[in-house]
Order: C-alpha cells, then sequence, then structure tokens
C-alpha cells in the first residue's frame, strides 16, 4: 500500500523509501506500516514543512522475550527538511492504552509510504479496542491547550503554527462528541464529520491560504472567532486523570501477542 501526492519532493520521498529499507536491515525488523505525519498529512502545510516520516516495526518473537530488551524507538539522522523515526509495535500498544492518540493518528494518515493494509487494519482495529475515549480527550485537550498558550506572540499578532496545533485538537474534541472510533488525523476529514460554527470554518479557511504562502514560523493578527471557540471548546472538557483499566491491559497484551505472531520477522 503506498499513497503519495503529487507535490511531495520525489528526491525526499526516495531518502526516506531508503531509510526505511536500511532500518530493516541494520535494526532486523519489520516496518509494515510507514506514512507522513506533521503538517503535510494534517492538511496544513507551509513552504518549508518538514517531512515527517513515523513507522510502526515489529521486532523478532525472541527479541520480544529478551531479559535485556532494545530500545523501543528507532531514530535515524535529522537532515534538512528530513525526520525519520519509529515506534516498537509494544510501545505502540501500551501508549494507545494509556490514552496517546498518536498512535491512531498514524494508522490514520492519508499519506503512506509504505504498509499493509491488514496490519494497519489489525493495529486499527486493537487501538480502538483498547482506548479509552475519556483518556483520548484528555489528550487532544493537554496538547490543545499546550499549543494555544504558546500562540500569542503579543501585540494581537499569533504564531500561525501554534494555532493550527491547537485547532486540530479543539475540532477533534468535538469530533469524539457525536463519532466513536479513532478520529481521523487530517483537518478537512475532521471538519467534514464536524459541526464546527461558519465564522470558525471561515477563518481557519484564511489562516491555511496565509500558512501555505508564508513560512513555518509565520505570524498573523489574533483570528477572534477561532481564540473564542477553542478556548470554550478547551473549557468544556473535563482534565480528571483516569487509569487504565486492568481489562483494557489485559485485551491489550492478547491483541499484541496476536499481531507478533502474524507480522514478527522471523515468522513461519
Amino acid at each position: 500500500m503506498r499513497s503519495i501526492p503529487t507535490d511531495f519532493d520525489a528526491t525526499v520521498v526516495a531518502d526516506i523509501d531508503a531509510r526505511l529499507v536500511a532500518v530493516e536491515q541494520d535494526n532486523d525488523v519489520r516496518v509494515p506500516w510507514a506514512i507522513e505525519s506533521g503538517s503535510r498529512a494534517w492538511g496544513f502545510a507551509s513552504p518549508d514543512s518538514d517531512y515527517d516520516c513515523r513507522f510502526f516495526y515489529v521486532r523478532s518473537r525472541k527479541a520480544y522475550a529478551d531479559l535485556w530488551p532494545s530500545r523501543d524507538v528507532i531514530e535515524t539522522p535529522l537532515e534538512g527538511l528530513l525526520d525519520v523515526n519509529g515506534w516498537d509495535l509494544r510501545k505502540a500498544v501500551r501508549l494507545a492504552v494509556a490514552g496517546n492518540a498518536t498512535v491512531g493518528e498514524w494508522l490514520r494518515s492519508p499519506w503512506v509510504y509504505r504498509g499493509d493494509q491488514q496490519f494497519r487494519d489489525d493495529l486499527l482495529e486493537l487501538v480502538a479496542a483498547v482506548t479509552d475515549p475519556v483518556r483520548l480527550r484528555r489528550h487532544y485537550l493537554h496538547v490543545g491547550r499546550a499549543q494555544w498558550a504558546h500562540a500569542d506572540e503579543g501585540a494581537g499578532s499569533v504564531r500561525l503554527k501554534r494555532v493550527f496545533y491547537a485547532i486540530r485538537p479543539a475540532v477533534t474534541l468535538h469530533w469524539l462528541d457525536t463519532n466513536s472510533g479513532v478520529p481521523p488525523m487530517n483537518l478537512d476529514e475532521l471538519l467534514a464529520e464536524t459541526v464546527v460554527p461558519d465564522d470558525v470554518r471561515a477563518e481557519i479557511a484564511d489562516l491555511r491560504d496565509l500558512k501555505s504562502r508564508t513560512r513555518e514560523l509565520g505570524s498573523a493578527p489574533a483570528p477572534q472567532a477561532i481564540a473564542h471557540w477553542t478556548e470554550v471548546t478547551f473549557a468544556a472538557v473535563d482534565d480528571a486523570f483516569r487509569a487504565p483499566s486492568d481489562g483494557l491491559r489485559a485485551r491489550a497484551t492478547d491483541g499484541f501477542l496476536s499481531l507478533v505472531d502474524r507480522w514478527a520477522p522471523d515468522r513461519p
């Protein structure tokens, strides 16, 4: 499975492909899913946005039984616009149980460098089954609220990058009010499936057009409708902590072992 937009730099994409091959060979792992994350996948890239390739990898059965396990992250060097790193399947499942939304987002990225659709579907099903909606909402609240707090540059100006990093969690929180399962990653998909005030939609469209023509750290006047809407949205979310239940952890363990049986590099 591969889905790459025509406006991606072909040289960068070739470099990403080469890195993924090297990751498998150098670390004795399988990479069944590698996607674009960040603003290019979220739907509000700037002219100088990085290429943020993220992937899941699966180790051998023996590696998962090792008394001295390897790191659960594989990172490659940051070079220019290129940022490529990934998570061990075990880390991904544990984070999903903890309420981290990133795992589900990677599985729902619109841009795929390489991927097995069956792996994506299997892991997406497991993530949906072990994710506590309350903890998921708390994740988006903390991400959105932190980005909005750092967007203000004073004198009525805001950093466009921070504003969009706050908008997407806010829209996702409203998506979760009326939908179940794993939310879309892309802002357009979220907006299409969510009730958002017309004035907020208009400001989002204007800001996205501006950001598409502005360097990554560009600024603009604070959007009043977005400011009010996001602040009201974040204020309405319950911030109480809730630990994962033993039932979710048991289900996650069973699902993880099943995925290892099917996707470990040493499978029959």
